[in-house]
């Protein structure tokens, strides 16, 4: 266990390298980054400080969310089908960037797209939250995820089909598809807090995880509080995705792939998971980024179509394995 989260640490770091050298032009990062430290106002050292570094960060940032609330929910839900988009977050949280282009709040302030993001995801989290605290079963909270995605769904397709133009149309179905290209500082310094409160909720259910392998009644035995867990668990879920998905749009498939990838590895431990996934994420999502810029393409590809295309043909394997242990 130590030697694997030791080996994704590595992975993910050097991941983030290649991530901030990674580009259509020529980037020398040794002179961006002595020039940064020194203090000096180079060309190089404003792109590293002002798009290389936050597109690695939140790279990284992003993946670890995704990776670890699809191993998170996953094991609360013990469904192998289950991922962040589950809970109606990723839905929300989407709807309320729509929004914020809908009413032309991004041409106002720079910052309307990431905290339209999180004010959706907040509402959402809030809904979620309150039917758990109500003693909310497992089920309950899937239907009620399921019921929040499809009326997310249905009002961004009602945002799309009333936008006063169709440049303002295609603008928000880019973003839909997921990207981290043109972010910055403000972007990291906006999710990121939220993002971490998310990672520590969710790593805080590591024993209960372990102990609901045995079933709800054999874990409330063993004095965890299901009802706890859940609360942890969708409160951080919510809270991780949202900001994710406030800044860098809908990408798909890696709460869903990782915990798959990474479950053998851990010898089907759902606590032992959570962080190896969290890590795994991270290096998947950079290195879905660093190939979507690596590809000559113009426009640059959506990081969410790389990642439906990796993720999408593995979802059908995982359908044909589930089916075959069924028969």
């Amino acid at each position: 266990m130590t030697r694997l989260v030791i080996a994704l640490v590595l992975l993910t770091a050097l991941l983030m390298v290649a991530s901030i050298v990674a580009g259509p032009a020529p980037f020398h990062a040794v002179q961006a980054v002595s020039d940064l430290i020194a203090g000096r106002p180079t060309l190089e050292a404003l792109v590293l400080a002002e798009l290389r570094l936050p597109r690695a960060v939140l790279g990284a940032a992003v993946g670890f969310s995704l990776g670890l609330t699809g191993a998170a929910l996953q094991g609360l839900m013990r469904n192998p089908l289950a991922d962040p988009g589950v809970v109606g977050v990723s839905g929300a949280a989407a709807l309320g960037a729509v929004l914020a282009f809908y009413f032309g709040l991004t041409s106002a302030f720079a910052l309307a797209l990431p905290l339209g993001g999180l004010a959706g995801a907040g509402l959402a989290t809030a809904f979620l939250l309150t039917l758990a605290r109500r003693g909310a079963g497992t089920a309950t909270l899937i239907l009620a995820g399921v019921a929040l995605n499809s009326l997310s769904g249905a009002l961004t397709a009602l945002a799309l089909n009333l936008a006063p133009s169709p440049y303002a149309a295609l603008e928000v179905v880019f973003w839909l598809m997921g990207s981290l290209s043109d972010r910055s500082q403000l972007h990291v310094a906006v999710a990121l807090p939220f993002m971490i409160v998310g990672w520590g909720l969710v790593l805080a259910t590591a024993r209960a995880m372990d102990a609901l392998t045995l079933g709800e009644d054999t874990a409330a035995s063993l004095g965890f509080s299901l009802r706890r867990v859940r609360l942890l668990v969708v409160g951080g879920a919510a809270a991780a995705v949202g900001a994710s998905v406030a800044v860098a749009g809908a990408i798909g498939f890696v709460g869903l792939v990782v915990p798959h990838l990474m479950r053998p590895l851990v010898g089907h431990r759902p606590g032992r998971l959570l962080l190896v996934s969290g890590l795994a994420g991270a290096a998947l999502t950079l290195g879905a980024d660093i190939l979507v810029r690596l590809i000559p393409t113009r426009p640059e590809l959506k990081l969410g179509v790389v990642t439906a295309l990796i993720g999408a043909p593995f979802f059908l394997l995982l359908l044909r394995r589930i089916r075959v242990e069924a028969e």
